[in-house]
């Protein structure tokens, strides 16, 4: 068999299955109004969530950062590339989760999936781990502990009594619970204080993604843990600096022991060059505006956003599933229909991408919509009459 041949007929299958993927070019910056594939966009699907990827200030922030310390890293943390712009953003990371974890210390990491790579294989490094993995758990984490040596246990989503049942039978010497926050493609939280209660009582370590909550979630935009007043030794935090924040990166933050194991043994974060310094000194910046009071006035723009999508959406034949984040799916159910949905949406002007399997499991193609605090009130007005539209037809 030829082996270009194979490959073609294994993109044949998927595009008989409306499951081929396509890119377009983007030609401006991230925000609302984009031109895409050389046509002007209004987008609906940046995780940018508060409008800080284009922000002057932090523009202005990355700019003074490639002049200060260039354009690369050159090498790895543990080599020489770890900067002192690198040092102080997680001084300043682990300061904002001190209010939630004992003795924080916090790890600055290129990308949220090698954060989360390097945490599920450095805790569940051992045989006699088993992590606990939340069943629509983003694929990084399903990644992790795929290539962890730890056990892997999948509970039902949400379903806190299934996972209590799983702890108490589990004779596991390393117990990790594994959770998205907010989950990507259906916008709705984890019950994060009942699962941190179960680890507390049965010795098990919670690792939180909040990819989706850093920046969004609580007063401060401190993420899931603010929002729900969480403080434990036992939590493992993950959070994404490319989503609210605007820039790139993510940060491990835990108890200052587990952040030091992870410097000895998380390969995704030993054995990769380190970010450009330029980047963490942006974010230095990103993270000033999130904690202010410009950055509460962002959140307060973002939550009546959704609320007016709540409020003036009228759907039929698709679901919605409840979800006060700037996350908000539209289930349509099959794969071409999703794609000749978006594909309309697109003729109108408007950028929503058709989200398939396996993203998403089968049978629950959707509209994956994302507000951003840059968004008008106008524009999530035309979204929702053109969805309404297209929805009644």
């Amino acid at each position: 068999m030829d082996l270009i041949d194979n490959i073609n007929r294994k993109l044949a299958a998927l595009d008989a299955q409306s499951l081929l993927r396509r890119r377009r070019v983007v030609d401006t910056r991230c925000s609302p109004l984009q031109v895409v594939d050389g046509r002007a966009m209004l987008a609906f699907c940046s995780n940018d969530y508060l409008g800080l990827a284009a922000h002057p200030r932090v523009v202005d922030a990355l700019r003074t950062g490639a002049q200060l310390y260039g354009a690369g890293s050159g090498a790895s943390h543990l080599i020489s590339g770890h900067s002192r712009a690198h040092a102080i953003l997680e001084e300043r990371l682990a300061e904002l989760v001190a209010p939630h974890i004992e003795d924080a210390r916090a790890l600055y990491l290129s990308t949220g999936y090698m954060a989360n790579l390097a945490v599920l294989t450095a805790l569940g490094l051992d045989a006699d781990a088993v992590i606990f993995s939340e069943a629509l758990n983003h694929a990084s984490l399903i990644d992790g502990a795929r290539l962890a040596k730890a056990g892997v246990s999948v509970y039902p989503h949400g379903d806190v009594a299934a996972l209590e049942a799983l702890l108490a039978n589990s004779t596991a010497a390393t117990k990790i619970v594994a959770t998205d926050a907010v989950f990507s493609m259906d916008g709705n939280l984890a019950p994060l204080p009942e699962l941190l209660a179960l680890c507390e009582r049965h010795g098990a370590w919670l690792f939180v993604d909040d990819a989706h909550g850093f920046g969004v979630l609580g007063a401060q935009g401190r993420g899931a843990l603010e929002h729900f007043g969480l403080r434990s030794p036992n939590i493992v935090y993950v959070g994404t600096l490319g989503k609210a924040a605007g820039v790139a990166g993510a940060f491990i933050a835990a108890h200052a022991s587990v952040i030091e194991l992870m410097i000895q043994r998380a390969r995704p974060y030993i054995y990769t060059t380190a970010a450009p310094p330029a980047l963490a000194h942006a974010l230095l910046t990103s993270l000033d505006i999130i904690t202010s009071d410009e950055g509460a006035a962002l959140r307060s723009h973002l939550e009546l956003l959704i609320a007016q999508l709540d409020a003036d959406l009228r759907l039929a034949r698709w679901q919605r599933p409840a979800s006060n984040t700037p996350i908000q799916p539209i289930i349509i159910g099959a794969n071409d229909e999703a794609l000749r949905v978006a594909a309309a949406l697109y003729a109108k002007g408007l950028w929503v991408p058709a989200i398939r399997p396996p993203t998403v499991p089968k049978g629950t193609a959707r509209l994956r919509v994302t507000l951003s605090a840059a968004h008008t009130h106008d524009e999530v007005a035309q979204l929702v009459t053109a969805l309404n539209e297209l929805e009644a037809m």
